[in-house]
Protein backbone atom coordinates (compact mmCIF):
# COMPACT_ATOMS: atom_id res chain seq x y z
CA UNK A 1 0.00 0.00 0.00
CA UNK A 2 2.70 2.05 0.84
CA UNK A 3 5.04 1.26 -2.52
CA UNK A 4 1.20 2.19 -4.48
CA UNK A 5 1.07 5.71 -2.18
CA UNK A 6 4.81 6.62 -3.00
CA UNK A 7 4.57 5.71 -6.78
CA UNK A 8 1.24 7.92 -7.33
CA UNK A 9 3.14 10.51 -5.21
CA UNK A 10 6.44 10.83 -6.34
CA UNK A 11 5.23 11.84 -10.04
CA UNK A 12 2.94 14.91 -8.25
CA UNK A 13 5.79 15.88 -6.11
CA UNK A 14 8.05 16.00 -9.14
CA UNK A 15 5.92 17.84 -11.23
CA UNK A 16 6.03 21.51 -10.68
CA UNK A 17 9.74 20.59 -11.69
CA UNK A 18 9.06 19.62 -15.38
CA UNK A 19 6.10 23.33 -15.44
CA UNK A 20 7.43 26.72 -16.67
CA UNK A 21 7.24 29.66 -14.38
CA UNK A 22 4.69 31.39 -16.41
CA UNK A 23 2.28 28.45 -15.90
CA UNK A 24 3.23 28.17 -12.02
CA UNK A 25 2.95 32.42 -11.10
CA UNK A 26 -0.43 32.13 -13.62
CA UNK A 27 -2.07 29.28 -11.49
CA UNK A 28 -0.92 30.48 -8.39
CA UNK A 29 -2.86 33.49 -9.00
CA UNK A 30 -5.80 32.17 -10.43
CA UNK A 31 -5.80 29.69 -7.14
CA UNK A 32 -5.61 32.82 -4.83
CA UNK A 33 -8.46 34.44 -6.49
CA UNK A 34 -10.54 31.44 -6.98
CA UNK A 35 -10.26 30.61 -3.01
CA UNK A 36 -11.06 34.64 -2.56
CA UNK A 37 -14.03 34.28 -4.31
CA UNK A 38 -15.47 31.54 -2.91
CA UNK A 39 -14.72 32.80 0.45
CA UNK A 40 -16.43 36.35 -0.41
CA UNK A 41 -19.12 34.23 -2.58
CA UNK A 42 -19.91 31.52 0.61
CA UNK A 43 -19.86 33.85 3.25
CA UNK A 44 -21.95 37.12 1.38
CA UNK A 45 -24.55 34.29 0.69
CA UNK A 46 -24.56 32.84 4.36
CA UNK A 47 -24.99 35.90 5.88
CA UNK A 48 -27.72 37.49 3.57
CA UNK A 49 -29.61 33.95 4.29
CA UNK A 50 -29.37 34.59 7.85
CA UNK A 51 -30.57 37.85 7.58
CA UNK A 52 -33.80 36.59 5.38
CA UNK A 53 -34.28 34.16 7.70
CA UNK A 54 -33.87 36.50 11.13
CA UNK A 55 -37.01 38.60 9.05
CA UNK A 56 -38.87 35.59 8.47
CA UNK A 57 -38.81 34.03 11.92
CA UNK A 58 -39.57 37.58 13.24
CA UNK A 59 -42.60 37.92 11.12
CA UNK A 60 -44.24 33.80 12.22
CA UNK A 61 -43.42 34.89 15.96
CA UNK A 62 -45.42 38.15 15.74
CA UNK A 63 -47.85 35.88 13.96
CA UNK A 64 -47.93 32.94 16.32
CA UNK A 65 -48.17 35.82 19.00
CA UNK A 66 -51.63 37.13 17.34
CA UNK A 67 -53.06 33.66 17.02
CA UNK A 68 -52.30 32.73 20.72
CA UNK A 69 -54.16 35.86 21.66
CA UNK A 70 -57.14 35.19 19.79
CA UNK A 71 -57.76 31.57 20.65
CA UNK A 72 -57.60 32.54 24.34
CA UNK A 73 -60.09 35.18 24.22
CA UNK A 74 -62.78 32.86 23.06
CA UNK A 75 -63.52 35.14 19.91
CA UNK A 76 -64.22 34.31 16.48
CA UNK A 77 -61.39 32.50 14.66
CA UNK A 78 -60.88 34.25 12.06
CA UNK A 79 -57.09 35.49 10.62
CA UNK A 80 -56.22 39.20 11.79
CA UNK A 81 -54.59 38.61 8.73
CA UNK A 82 -53.33 36.76 5.50
CA UNK A 83 -50.42 36.36 3.42
CA UNK A 84 -48.90 33.75 0.95
CA UNK A 85 -46.87 31.28 2.48
CA UNK A 86 -47.34 31.22 5.56
CA UNK A 87 -49.14 28.86 7.90
CA UNK A 88 -51.16 29.10 11.40
CA UNK A 89 -52.13 25.76 13.05
CA UNK A 90 -54.40 25.51 16.31
CA UNK A 91 -54.01 21.87 17.93
CA UNK A 92 -55.32 19.48 20.73
CA UNK A 93 -53.05 18.57 23.36
CA UNK A 94 -53.01 15.35 21.38
CA UNK A 95 -51.32 17.04 19.02
CA UNK A 96 -53.93 17.08 16.64
CA UNK A 97 -55.21 20.24 14.16
CA UNK A 98 -58.15 21.58 15.02
CA UNK A 99 -60.23 22.44 12.02
CA UNK A 100 -61.48 25.72 13.27
CA UNK A 101 -58.48 27.62 12.66
CA UNK A 102 -58.03 26.19 9.12
CA UNK A 103 -59.49 29.75 8.32
CA UNK A 104 -56.14 31.25 9.18
CA UNK A 105 -54.23 29.28 6.34
CA UNK A 106 -53.97 30.97 2.95
CA UNK A 107 -51.54 28.14 1.48
CA UNK A 108 -50.54 28.46 -2.35
CA UNK A 109 -48.32 24.97 -2.04
CA UNK A 110 -48.00 22.15 0.19
CA UNK A 111 -48.30 22.76 4.14
CA UNK A 112 -45.21 21.88 6.82
CA UNK A 113 -44.64 18.33 7.64
CA UNK A 114 -45.29 18.76 11.18
CA UNK A 115 -45.46 15.46 13.22
CA UNK A 116 -49.18 14.77 15.47
CA UNK A 117 -47.21 14.12 18.05
CA UNK A 118 -47.78 16.21 21.41
CA UNK A 119 -44.76 15.18 22.93
CA UNK A 120 -42.50 16.81 19.61
CA UNK A 121 -44.67 20.03 20.19
CA UNK A 122 -44.12 20.05 23.84
CA UNK A 123 -39.97 19.47 23.31
CA UNK A 124 -40.20 21.57 20.45
CA UNK A 125 -42.50 24.88 22.68
CA UNK A 126 -40.58 28.57 21.57
CA UNK A 127 -38.05 26.99 19.31
CA UNK A 128 -37.80 27.78 15.47
CA UNK A 129 -37.14 24.43 14.22
CA UNK A 130 -37.07 23.62 10.32
CA UNK A 131 -39.27 20.67 8.64
CA UNK A 132 -39.77 19.34 5.02
CA UNK A 133 -42.82 20.38 3.20
CA UNK A 134 -45.54 17.37 2.89
CA UNK A 135 -44.52 17.58 -0.63
CA UNK A 136 -41.86 18.78 -2.97
CA UNK A 137 -38.01 19.78 -1.89
CA UNK A 138 -39.55 22.97 0.03
CA UNK A 139 -39.25 23.91 4.19
CA UNK A 140 -40.56 25.34 6.25
CA UNK A 141 -39.63 27.31 9.40
CA UNK A 142 -42.02 27.13 12.24
CA UNK A 143 -42.68 27.33 15.92
CA UNK A 144 -44.58 26.44 18.59
CA UNK A 145 -46.35 27.70 21.40
CA UNK A 146 -48.68 26.10 24.33
CA UNK A 147 -52.12 28.04 25.11
CA UNK A 148 -55.68 27.57 27.05
CA UNK A 149 -58.36 27.44 24.28
CA UNK A 150 -61.51 29.09 25.22
CA UNK A 151 -64.64 26.96 24.00
CA UNK A 152 -67.54 27.82 21.81
CA UNK A 153 -70.26 25.47 19.86
CA UNK A 154 -68.17 24.98 17.37
CA UNK A 155 -65.20 23.58 19.09
CA UNK A 156 -66.53 22.19 22.05
CA UNK A 157 -70.54 22.10 21.88
CA UNK A 158 -70.12 23.55 25.56
CA UNK A 159 -70.17 27.36 25.87
CA UNK A 160 -67.41 28.80 28.70
CA UNK A 161 -65.41 25.74 28.55
CA UNK A 162 -61.98 25.46 28.09
CA UNK A 163 -58.31 23.21 27.34
CA UNK A 164 -54.76 22.88 26.59
CA UNK A 165 -53.73 22.55 22.87
CA UNK A 166 -50.61 24.30 20.92
CA UNK A 167 -50.50 27.16 18.24
CA UNK A 168 -47.88 26.58 15.53
CA UNK A 169 -47.10 29.32 12.87
CA UNK A 170 -44.95 28.79 9.93
CA UNK A 171 -43.08 30.10 6.89
CA UNK A 172 -42.18 28.90 3.54
CA UNK A 173 -38.74 29.00 3.25
CA UNK A 174 -38.69 28.51 -0.62
CA UNK A 175 -38.57 31.91 -1.59
CA UNK A 176 -35.57 32.40 0.66
CA UNK A 177 -33.58 29.04 -1.01
CA UNK A 178 -34.50 30.66 -4.67
CA UNK A 179 -33.27 33.98 -3.84
CA UNK A 180 -29.98 32.44 -2.32
CA UNK A 181 -29.84 29.81 -5.44
CA UNK A 182 -30.32 32.92 -7.79
CA UNK A 183 -27.53 34.87 -6.01
CA UNK A 184 -25.47 31.79 -5.90
CA UNK A 185 -25.66 31.61 -9.97
CA UNK A 186 -25.01 35.36 -10.55
CA UNK A 187 -21.62 35.16 -8.18
CA UNK A 188 -20.28 31.84 -10.13
CA UNK A 189 -21.26 33.67 -13.37
CA UNK A 190 -18.98 36.77 -12.13
CA UNK A 191 -16.98 34.79 -10.64
CA UNK A 192 -15.92 32.83 -13.87
CA UNK A 193 -16.05 36.03 -15.80
CA UNK A 194 -13.53 37.41 -13.20
CA UNK A 195 -11.79 34.43 -13.31
CA UNK A 196 -11.29 34.45 -17.36
CA UNK A 197 -10.31 38.09 -17.26
CA UNK A 198 -7.78 37.84 -14.71
CA UNK A 199 -6.03 34.67 -16.63
CA UNK A 200 -5.76 36.90 -19.62
CA UNK A 201 -4.58 39.91 -17.61
CA UNK A 202 -2.12 37.53 -15.86
CA UNK A 203 -1.14 36.09 -18.62
CA UNK A 204 -0.24 39.51 -19.83
CA UNK A 205 1.33 40.87 -16.90
CA UNK A 206 3.25 37.59 -16.33
CA UNK A 207 4.94 37.61 -20.01
CA UNK A 208 5.71 41.24 -19.49
CA UNK A 209 7.23 40.59 -15.91
CA UNK A 210 9.24 38.05 -17.14
CA UNK A 211 10.55 39.57 -20.39
CA UNK A 212 13.68 40.56 -18.46
CA UNK A 213 14.41 36.94 -17.50
CA UNK A 214 13.66 35.83 -21.20
CA UNK A 215 16.53 38.60 -22.23
CA UNK A 216 19.15 36.82 -19.65
CA UNK A 217 18.35 33.21 -20.93
CA UNK A 218 19.01 34.71 -24.93
CA UNK A 219 21.91 36.35 -23.69
CA UNK A 220 22.84 33.14 -21.99
CA UNK A 221 22.44 31.16 -24.68
CA UNK A 222 24.40 33.90 -27.11
CA UNK A 223 26.97 33.92 -24.63
CA UNK A 224 27.61 30.17 -24.62
CA UNK A 225 27.65 30.54 -28.40
CA UNK A 226 30.97 32.70 -28.68
CA UNK A 227 29.53 36.27 -28.36
CA UNK A 228 31.53 37.47 -25.34
CA UNK A 229 29.85 40.67 -25.89
CA UNK A 230 26.09 40.33 -25.69
CA UNK A 231 25.13 42.05 -22.35
CA UNK A 232 21.37 41.93 -20.75
CA UNK A 233 19.47 45.08 -21.77
CA UNK A 234 20.11 48.00 -18.69
CA UNK A 235 16.96 48.24 -16.60
CA UNK A 236 15.55 50.53 -13.50
CA UNK A 237 18.09 49.60 -10.92
CA UNK A 238 15.72 50.08 -8.23
CA UNK A 239 13.99 46.77 -9.70
CA UNK A 240 14.84 43.40 -8.82
CA UNK A 241 15.57 42.30 -12.48
CA UNK A 242 17.59 45.65 -12.57
CA UNK A 243 19.93 44.87 -9.89
CA UNK A 244 20.06 41.29 -11.23
CA UNK A 245 20.92 42.56 -14.67
CA UNK A 246 23.61 45.26 -13.26
CA UNK A 247 25.41 42.16 -11.54
CA UNK A 248 24.82 39.99 -13.83
CA UNK A 249 26.80 42.80 -16.92
CA UNK A 250 29.68 43.17 -14.08
CA UNK A 251 30.07 39.29 -14.17
CA UNK A 252 29.93 39.34 -17.70
CA UNK A 253 32.09 42.15 -18.13
CA UNK A 254 34.65 40.27 -15.58
CA UNK A 255 34.27 36.77 -17.76
CA UNK A 256 35.17 38.28 -20.73
CA UNK A 257 37.72 40.24 -19.04
CA UNK A 258 39.39 37.16 -17.97
CA UNK A 259 38.87 34.93 -20.77
CA UNK A 260 40.44 37.74 -23.18
CA UNK A 261 43.32 37.82 -20.99
CA UNK A 262 43.75 33.89 -21.28
CA UNK A 263 43.12 33.75 -24.77
CA UNK A 264 46.09 36.80 -24.80
CA UNK A 265 48.13 35.20 -22.17
CA UNK A 266 48.12 32.01 -24.06
CA UNK A 267 48.98 34.12 -27.38
CA UNK A 268 51.75 35.53 -25.74
CA UNK A 269 52.96 31.91 -24.27
CA UNK A 270 53.05 30.91 -27.91
CA UNK A 271 54.78 33.75 -29.19
CA UNK A 272 57.38 33.66 -26.21
CA UNK A 273 58.36 30.33 -26.50
CA UNK A 274 58.51 31.14 -30.32
CA UNK A 275 60.75 33.72 -29.62
CA UNK A 276 62.88 31.65 -27.10
CA UNK A 277 63.00 29.12 -29.77
CA UNK A 278 63.76 31.90 -32.44
CA UNK A 279 66.65 33.62 -29.60
CA UNK A 280 68.46 30.14 -28.93
CA UNK A 281 69.00 29.16 -32.66
CA UNK A 282 70.18 33.48 -33.65
CA UNK A 283 72.34 33.06 -30.74
CA UNK A 284 74.11 30.04 -31.58
CA UNK A 285 74.16 30.72 -34.96
CA UNK A 286 75.93 34.27 -33.79
CA UNK A 287 77.88 32.73 -31.33
CA UNK A 288 79.05 29.38 -34.02
CA UNK A 289 80.76 31.92 -36.21
CA UNK A 290 83.42 33.05 -33.86
CA UNK A 291 83.78 30.33 -32.36
CA UNK A 292 84.19 28.09 -35.45
CA UNK A 293 86.87 30.48 -36.73
CA UNK A 294 89.04 30.27 -33.24
CA UNK A 295 88.59 26.41 -33.83
CA UNK A 296 89.87 26.33 -36.86
CA UNK A 297 92.75 28.97 -36.27
CA UNK A 298 93.50 26.61 -33.24
CA UNK A 299 93.19 23.17 -35.11
CA UNK A 300 95.40 24.70 -38.05
CA UNK A 301 98.10 25.88 -35.62
CA UNK A 302 98.01 22.77 -33.96
CA UNK A 303 98.21 20.30 -37.21
CA UNK A 304 101.34 22.94 -38.11
CA UNK A 305 102.82 22.08 -34.64
CA UNK A 306 104.05 24.98 -33.76
CA UNK A 307 106.66 27.85 -35.35
CA UNK A 308 109.13 25.84 -37.50
CA UNK A 309 108.13 22.50 -36.91
CA UNK A 310 105.41 19.79 -38.75
CA UNK A 311 105.21 18.94 -42.43
CA UNK A 312 103.90 21.05 -44.78
CA UNK A 313 99.87 20.71 -45.24
CA UNK A 314 97.19 22.76 -46.70
CA UNK A 315 95.85 25.56 -45.31
CA UNK A 316 91.68 25.68 -44.10
CA UNK A 317 89.33 27.14 -46.15
CA UNK A 318 89.85 31.45 -45.57
CA UNK A 319 92.69 30.41 -43.32
CA UNK A 320 94.60 33.46 -44.87
CA UNK A 321 97.93 33.98 -43.38
CA UNK A 322 100.61 32.52 -46.33
CA UNK A 323 102.77 29.62 -45.48
CA UNK A 324 106.88 30.21 -45.54
CA UNK A 325 109.90 28.22 -45.14
CA UNK A 326 108.23 24.47 -46.88
CA UNK A 327 104.98 24.65 -44.55
CA UNK A 328 106.43 26.02 -41.57
CA UNK A 329 105.01 29.11 -39.86
CA UNK A 330 106.11 32.14 -39.74
CA UNK A 331 106.32 35.23 -37.31
CA UNK A 332 103.88 37.12 -38.93
CA UNK A 333 101.70 34.49 -40.17
CA UNK A 334 101.63 33.49 -36.58
CA UNK A 335 100.83 37.23 -35.89
CA UNK A 336 97.88 37.49 -38.08
CA UNK A 337 96.58 33.92 -36.90
CA UNK A 338 96.75 35.32 -33.53
CA UNK A 339 95.06 38.91 -34.58
CA UNK A 340 91.99 37.00 -36.17
CA UNK A 341 92.01 35.02 -32.77
CA UNK A 342 91.41 37.98 -30.97
CA UNK A 343 88.88 39.84 -33.64
CA UNK A 344 86.54 36.49 -33.29
CA UNK A 345 86.54 36.45 -29.35
CA UNK A 346 85.98 39.97 -29.26
CA UNK A 347 83.01 40.15 -31.19
CA UNK A 348 81.95 36.66 -29.23
CA UNK A 349 82.12 39.18 -26.23
CA UNK A 350 80.32 41.92 -27.21
CA UNK A 351 77.49 39.50 -28.12
CA UNK A 352 77.80 37.56 -24.66
CA UNK A 353 78.27 41.46 -22.74
CA UNK A 354 74.75 42.32 -24.71
CA UNK A 355 73.07 39.40 -24.28
CA UNK A 356 73.89 39.75 -20.13
CA UNK A 357 72.66 43.40 -20.70
CA UNK A 358 69.01 41.74 -21.85
CA UNK A 359 69.22 39.56 -19.18
CA UNK A 360 69.62 41.77 -16.37
CA UNK A 361 67.03 44.24 -17.81
CA UNK A 362 64.42 41.75 -18.04
CA UNK A 363 65.41 41.20 -14.38
CA UNK A 364 64.78 44.65 -13.91
CA UNK A 365 67.63 44.89 -11.58
CA UNK A 366 67.60 49.10 -10.89
CA UNK A 367 69.93 50.93 -13.13
CA UNK A 368 72.00 54.47 -11.59
CA UNK A 369 69.77 57.60 -11.68
CA UNK A 370 71.25 60.60 -11.71
CA UNK A 371 70.19 64.24 -14.16
CA UNK A 372 71.65 63.74 -17.05
CA UNK A 373 71.47 65.91 -20.01
CA UNK A 374 70.17 64.41 -23.12
CA UNK A 375 71.44 67.46 -25.42
CA UNK A 376 75.27 66.90 -24.39
CA UNK A 377 75.31 63.24 -25.29
CA UNK A 378 72.93 63.30 -28.56
CA UNK A 379 75.68 66.30 -29.85
CA UNK A 380 78.79 64.30 -28.56
CA UNK A 381 77.06 61.25 -30.81
CA UNK A 382 76.48 63.13 -33.82
CA UNK A 383 80.12 64.26 -33.53
CA UNK A 384 81.38 60.63 -33.12
CA UNK A 385 79.20 59.72 -36.42
CA UNK A 386 80.63 62.91 -38.28
CA UNK A 387 83.78 61.48 -37.69
CA UNK A 388 83.34 57.53 -38.53
CA UNK A 389 81.25 58.78 -41.89
CA UNK A 390 82.64 62.09 -42.98
CA UNK A 391 81.40 61.62 -46.51
CA UNK A 392 77.49 62.00 -44.73
CA UNK A 393 75.60 64.74 -43.87
CA UNK A 394 74.49 64.68 -40.33
CA UNK A 395 72.34 67.47 -38.93
CA UNK A 396 70.86 68.20 -35.28
CA UNK A 397 67.91 69.93 -35.08
CA UNK A 398 67.13 71.19 -31.40
CA UNK A 399 63.58 72.36 -30.42
CA UNK A 400 62.38 74.99 -27.95
CA UNK A 401 61.81 74.81 -24.83
CA UNK A 402 62.95 73.22 -21.19
CA UNK A 403 66.36 72.18 -20.40
CA UNK A 404 66.50 68.28 -21.75
CA UNK A 405 67.19 66.93 -18.56
CA UNK A 406 66.52 63.37 -17.77
CA UNK A 407 66.73 60.76 -14.65
CA UNK A 408 69.16 58.26 -15.84
CA UNK A 409 72.45 56.06 -16.42
CA UNK A 410 74.63 58.49 -18.58
CA UNK A 411 76.56 54.95 -19.69
CA UNK A 412 73.66 53.35 -20.63
CA UNK A 413 72.08 56.65 -22.27
CA UNK A 414 75.17 57.07 -24.51
CA UNK A 415 74.88 53.24 -25.38
CA UNK A 416 70.96 54.11 -26.27
CA UNK A 417 72.41 57.14 -28.92
CA UNK A 418 75.36 55.45 -30.27
CA UNK A 419 72.81 52.14 -31.36
CA UNK A 420 70.32 54.18 -33.03
CA UNK A 421 72.96 56.43 -34.77
CA UNK A 422 75.65 52.92 -35.70
CA UNK A 423 71.78 52.04 -37.12
CA UNK A 424 71.41 54.57 -39.64
CA UNK A 425 75.25 54.82 -40.76
CA UNK A 426 74.95 50.96 -40.96
CA UNK A 427 71.76 50.61 -42.77
CA UNK A 428 72.03 53.33 -45.55
CA UNK A 429 74.01 53.43 -48.16
CA UNK A 430 77.05 55.67 -48.32
CA UNK A 431 76.50 59.35 -48.60
CA UNK A 432 72.77 59.02 -46.95
CA UNK A 433 71.84 62.32 -44.82
CA UNK A 434 70.93 61.67 -41.17
CA UNK A 435 68.67 64.14 -39.52
CA UNK A 436 69.04 64.19 -35.63
CA UNK A 437 66.09 65.83 -33.89
CA UNK A 438 65.44 66.92 -29.92
CA UNK A 439 62.45 68.05 -28.89
CA UNK A 440 60.26 68.58 -25.96
CA UNK A 441 56.94 67.05 -25.36
CA UNK A 442 54.16 67.90 -23.13
CA UNK A 443 51.80 65.74 -21.31
CA UNK A 444 49.79 64.87 -24.55
CA UNK A 445 52.90 62.95 -25.95
CA UNK A 446 53.33 60.08 -25.68
CA UNK A 447 54.09 60.00 -21.99
CA UNK A 448 51.04 61.66 -19.58
CA UNK A 449 54.22 63.63 -18.26
CA UNK A 450 56.67 66.44 -19.72
CA UNK A 451 59.51 64.64 -21.89
CA UNK A 452 62.06 64.88 -24.29
CA UNK A 453 61.73 63.17 -27.81
CA UNK A 454 65.24 62.26 -29.46
CA UNK A 455 64.92 60.60 -33.52
CA UNK A 456 67.32 59.91 -35.63
CA UNK A 457 65.95 60.01 -39.08
CA UNK A 458 67.41 58.43 -42.21
CA UNK A 459 66.57 59.01 -45.98
CA UNK A 460 67.32 55.43 -47.19
CA UNK A 461 64.82 52.79 -48.06
CA UNK A 462 62.54 52.16 -45.34
CA UNK A 463 60.86 48.96 -42.98
CA UNK A 464 58.52 47.28 -44.27
CA UNK A 465 55.35 46.82 -42.23
CA UNK A 466 55.96 43.41 -41.14
CA UNK A 467 60.07 44.43 -40.68
CA UNK A 468 58.60 47.46 -38.54
CA UNK A 469 56.70 45.69 -36.41
CA UNK A 470 59.67 43.32 -35.35
CA UNK A 471 62.78 45.70 -35.31
CA UNK A 472 62.94 46.00 -31.77
CA UNK A 473 63.13 42.04 -31.66
CA UNK A 474 66.55 40.35 -30.42
CA UNK A 475 68.30 39.19 -33.16
CA UNK A 476 66.47 40.23 -35.64
CA UNK A 477 67.55 41.28 -38.85
CA UNK A 478 65.86 42.51 -42.25
CA UNK A 479 68.65 40.55 -43.58
CA UNK A 480 67.51 36.87 -43.52
CA UNK A 481 71.15 35.85 -44.60
CA UNK A 482 72.94 37.34 -41.80
CA UNK A 483 75.69 38.45 -42.93
CA UNK A 484 78.62 40.23 -41.19
CA UNK A 485 78.34 43.32 -43.97
CA UNK A 486 74.94 44.23 -43.77
CA UNK A 487 75.37 44.60 -40.09
CA UNK A 488 75.77 42.78 -36.29
CA UNK A 489 74.07 40.69 -34.31
CA UNK A 490 70.64 42.35 -34.18
CA UNK A 491 70.79 43.28 -30.65
CA UNK A 492 71.46 46.98 -31.13
CA UNK A 493 67.68 47.87 -31.38
CA UNK A 494 66.27 45.43 -29.08
CA UNK A 495 69.27 47.18 -26.26
CA UNK A 496 67.39 50.22 -27.22
CA UNK A 497 63.64 49.56 -26.44
CA UNK A 498 64.96 47.61 -23.23
CA UNK A 499 67.16 50.50 -21.89
CA UNK A 500 64.53 53.47 -22.54
CA UNK A 501 62.15 50.95 -21.36
CA UNK A 502 64.23 50.85 -18.12
CA UNK A 503 64.48 54.36 -17.73
CA UNK A 504 60.31 54.73 -17.91
CA UNK A 505 60.39 55.94 -21.96
CA UNK A 506 59.16 54.92 -25.12
CA UNK A 507 60.71 53.81 -28.46
CA UNK A 508 59.04 53.31 -31.72
CA UNK A 509 59.45 53.94 -35.70
CA UNK A 510 57.78 55.50 -38.41
CA UNK A 511 58.79 54.72 -41.82
CA UNK A 512 57.31 53.73 -45.55
CA UNK A 513 59.37 51.67 -48.05
CA UNK A 514 61.49 54.08 -50.10
CA UNK A 515 60.73 57.15 -47.67
CA UNK A 516 63.25 56.25 -44.96
CA UNK A 517 62.78 55.54 -41.40
CA UNK A 518 62.67 57.71 -38.28
CA UNK A 519 63.75 55.68 -34.77
CA UNK A 520 62.63 57.80 -31.63
CA UNK A 521 62.66 57.92 -27.93
CA UNK A 522 60.51 59.12 -25.37
CA UNK A 523 61.94 59.91 -22.04
CA UNK A 524 60.60 61.93 -18.77
CA UNK A 525 61.88 64.94 -17.98
CA UNK A 526 63.90 65.46 -14.78
CA UNK A 527 62.07 67.05 -12.25
CA UNK A 528 64.21 70.60 -12.10
CA UNK A 529 63.61 70.52 -16.02
CA UNK A 530 60.10 70.71 -16.38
Amino acid sequence: MLSRLRRFWEPLRELPDHVSLRIKLVSALLALVAIALTVISVSSLAVFRGYLLNRAETQIQVLLIQASHQSQTGGPYGPAFSLPGYVVELRDSHGNVLSGFGSWQDLTGPGPDVPNDSGWLAAHAGKFTTVPAVSGSDHWRVITEPVNIEGNDAFTGLPGSQRSGTVLAGVNLGNIDETIAWLAKIDLLVSLIIMAALAVAGVMAVRASLRPLTDIEQTAQAIASGDLARRVPDRDPRTEVGRLGRSLNAMLSQIEAAFHARAKSEAAARRSEERMRQFVADASHELRTPLTAIRGYAEYYRQRGGVGNGARQPAPPGAGPALADGGRLSEPDLDRIMQRVEQESARMGVLVEDMLLLARLDQQRPIERRPVDLLTLTADAVQDARMIAPQRKIELTVGSGAAFLVQGDEARLRQVIGNLMSNALTHTPDGTPIDVRILAQGPDGQLTVPSVTLEVADHGAGLSKEQAERVFERFYRGDQARGRKTGGAGLGLAIVAALVSAHGGATGVNTDPGRGATFWITLPLAAEAA
